[in-house]
Formats: structure tokens, sequence, C-alpha cells
């Protein structure tokens, strides 16, 4: 598969995955909404499916979607490390251009929103208890399990091209959405659950330049964070998965 072709496939799946999540925080945060006070739950089923749909239309790359699968991949040797760039510019410009959509949609919503300065958490994610060092962890840890099962469960093989296909068995990529759901329910609550460098790279970034009436600011200081601790949480996964022994 050419790097184009990468660029394109992975750019519309990441852009499906933050046009459907970020929808979904949107839904149950603004007030003029049909899903408004949802609550986590429909959060958490929001994201995990946002996810099943992103991988979907990006299968043809293996569906990656996220920077930290994509470097989980390279350190287990599934794929090759020339193509790690091309997965991560077309992640990072899929997950902004999937925020800028969500904010199309809900536009009126935006505008009549009666707390617009406490909008950043539809497209990004923040810590219940500020500590950076600690928060890390939470997202290192909630990566690693989302990796470690992408790159264990049955069905990861190398195809053509080095484009590794995790078809995860007869589940398909509806079991990723599955696991995200189970990490957003038990790990998410501190943090979040970034899990995904361009899920909350992207949108911040698109929050930043969006004209929302009223809005905050894009927290850049703790920004890193959802950056460094699922990249960190991808390759630990990547590292451990390729000393197990074969099964």
């Amino acid at each position: 598969m050419s790097a184009a072709e990468i660029m394109i496939w992975e750019i519309m799946g990441t852009a499906t995955l933050t046009l459907l999540g970020c929808g979904v925080v949107a839904n149950v945060t603004l007030r003029r909404t049909l899903g408004h006070d949802g609550g986590w739950l429909l959060v958490n089923f929001g994201w995990g499916f946002a996810v099943f749909a992103g991988a979907s239309v990006a299968s043809p790359t293996g569906a990656h979607i996220n920077p930290a699968v994509t470097f989980g991949l390279a350190v287990n040797g599934q794929l090759d490390w020339g193509q790690v760039p091309i997965y991560l510019l077309a992640q990072l410009i899929g997950g902004t251009l999937g925020a800028v959509l969500c904010w199309a949609a809900y536009k009126l919503q935006f505008d009549t929103h009666d707390d617009p300065g406490n909008t950043l958490g539809i497209f990004a994610t923040a810590p219940t208890v500020p500590n950076k060092p600690w928060n890390l962890v939470t997202e290192v840890i909630g990566t690693f399990v989302l990796v470690l099962w992408i790159i264990l469960t049955p069905g990861l093989e190398s195809g053509a091209a080095g484009i590794t296909d995790f078809g995860n068995s007869a589940l398909g990529y509806a079991g990723v959405a599955f696991i995200v759901i189970s990490i957003g329910n038990s790990l998410g609550g501190p943090t979040g659950y970034a899990i995904n460098p361009a899920r909350d790279l992207g949108p911040r970034i698109a929050y930043a330049l969006l004209p929302i009436r009223g809005k905050g600011g894009a927290d850049w200081g703790y920004s890193w964070v959802p950056i460094l601790g699922p990249i960190l949480g991808g390759v630990l996964a990547g590292g451990l998965a390729s000393i197990l022994p074969a099964t």
C-alpha cells in the first residue's frame, strides 16, 4: 500500500473516530440536545462504538487510528518503522478534521450553550485530580491494556506491504469497541482515558482554532500527558508482547 493510500484511509478512519466520539460528549454536555445529561455510560458506549466505526473505515491500513497502536505494532515487529511517520501524520489530521465536523454538527448548540467556557471537555481530556505524574501513569496503564489486547488477541497477522491486520478473531473490529468501553468504565474516571494521542491532540487543536463563543483555553500545560502516556503504554505493550511465548 502506498503512503498516499495509508494517509487517506487513516485520515478517514481517525476523522470518523473523533467525529463520533466528540459527538457523543457534545450530545451529553450541551444543553439543547436530545442526549443532554445522558451520563458517563453513554459517553463510554459512544466512544467505544466510535472506535469500532473508525477502525472499520480504516481497515485497509490495518485500522490503527491511534499512534499508540502504531508504536506498539512497530515495537512488536508487526509494522515497518519507515511507515510510522505516515500513520502519525494521518492520525493527527484525521483527529483534527473529525473534531471540526463535530463542531459543525452541533454549532447551534454551541452558540446557545449557557456555559461555553467549560466546553474543552467535549474535545479533549482532563484529569479529575490534577497531578501530571500520576495522570501519566493512568494513561499508560489504560493504553497498555488496549494495545496489549490488540496485539495478543487471535487474528493479528502481518499482511501485504507491512500492513498489519488485527481482525480479533470472530468479533472483528467490534471487539475493539468492547475493550474501549471496558477501559472507560474501569480506568477512565481519573483522566477521561485519552488512550490515543491523536484523539486528544487533534481535537484540542481544533478547539483552539474554532470560533466557539465564550470558549475557555485549550489547557496546553496538560496536553503532553495524553500524548506521552498513551505512547509509553503502546510501546510497553508492544515490547512485552514481543518477548511472550508464542501461542
